[in-house]
C-alpha cells in the first residue's frame, strides 16, 4: 500500500538554525498519526513543507506518492495554527466560501457540525468567542472529503471543553480511509484518538510507532513515554 505521507532524508534549516535533519518517516493510509514533539521541534516546518509551503534543502517529501503541488493540495486539508477565518464574514459565508473554493467540500456535513457546536449561521465570525472561532475553522476543514487531514496544533490554547468538542469532531468525521496526522505538544489531551505516534526532537525522529503495541510493549501510556524521552 502507497504510504499517504513519506519523507526521504528529508532536511530543511532556517539560515544557520537546523529544523529538520535526515527526517525519514512513512505514513500508512486510515490512521490518525499524532506528530509529537516539544515547541522549536520542527512539527511546523514538517506540515510547511508538506504542504508547499516550503521547499526542501534536501531529501523529498511526498503526499500520496507525489511531491507537494495543486495535486497533493486537492487531496489535502489543512488547518494551520493560527487563525485563518474571514473574520468579517457570517458563519454561513465563510462555509459558502469553503464549498465554492473546494470541490470535496461536504455542504450537509458542514451544517450538521454547526448545528452541534450550536452557533447561528447568520452570526459575524468576529463575535465569536475564540474557542468558537477555533471550531469553526475545523468544522470548515474537517467538511472536506479529503485523503489526508493535517491537523496544525488544534487543540492549543483553548479550554477542556473545547478540545473535547474539537478531538470529538475529529473522530466522528473522518471520512473512511483517509489519514489525520495531527501536530501537538498536548499528548494526554490526544492520545485517546491516535492510532500511530511519532516523536520529533530537535529536527529528528527520536521514536515512532503503533500506539496500542508500544503501550504494551513499554507499560505506559504514550503520554508517560513522552515525558520520558523529553525529560530535561
Amino acid at each position: 500500500m502507497k504510504p499517504i505521507l513519506e519523507c526521504r532524508k528529508l532536511c530543511f534549516r532556517y539560515g544557520s538554525m537546523i529544523a529538520l535533519c535526515d527526517v525519514d518517516l512513512s505514513v500508512e493510509p486510515g490512521g490518525i498519526v499524532g506528530l509529537l514533539g516539544p515547541n522549536g521541534s520542527g512539527k511546523t516546518t514538517l506540515i510547511k513543507l508538506a504542504m508547499g509551503m516550503l521547499q526542501p534543502e534536501r531529501g523529498e517529501i511526498l503526499i500520496d506518492g507525489e511531491r507537494p503541488s495543486p495535486k497533493t493540495k486537492a487531496v489535502t486539508a489543512y488547518l494551520p495554527d493560527a487563525n485563518y477565518l474571514c473574520k468579517w464574514m457570517r458563519v454561513e459565508e465563510q462555509v459558502k466560501y469553503f464549498a465554492d473554493f473546494f470541490e470535496d467540500f461536504d455542504r450537509n456535513r458542514a451544517e450538521s457540525m454547526l448545528s452541534r457546536l450550536g452557533v447561528s449561521p447568520n452570526q459575524k465570525i468576529k463575535t465569536l468567542s475564540k474557542g468558537n472561532q477555533e471550531k469553526l475553522g475545523l468544522i470548515c476543514t474537517m467538511s472536506r472529503n479529503a485523503k489526508l487531514f493535517i491537523l496544525d496544533e488544534p487543540i492549543a490554547g483553548v479550554d477542556p471543553a473545547a478540545r473535547d468538542f474539537i478531538l470529538d469532531t475529529i473522530m466522528l468525521n473522518k471520512p473512511e480511509g483517509a489519514t489525520i496526522f495531527l501536530c501537538t505538544h498536548l499528548i494526554s489531551d490526544i492520545e485517546r484518538t491516535l492510532s500511530h505516534f511519532i516523536f520529533l526532537e530537535r529536527g529528528c525522529v527520536v521514536r515512532s510507532g503503533n500506539v496500542d503495541e508500544t503501550r504494551v510493549k513499554e507499560g505506559k501510556s504514550i503520554d508517560a513515554l513522552f515525558r520520558e524521552v523529553f525529560k530535561w
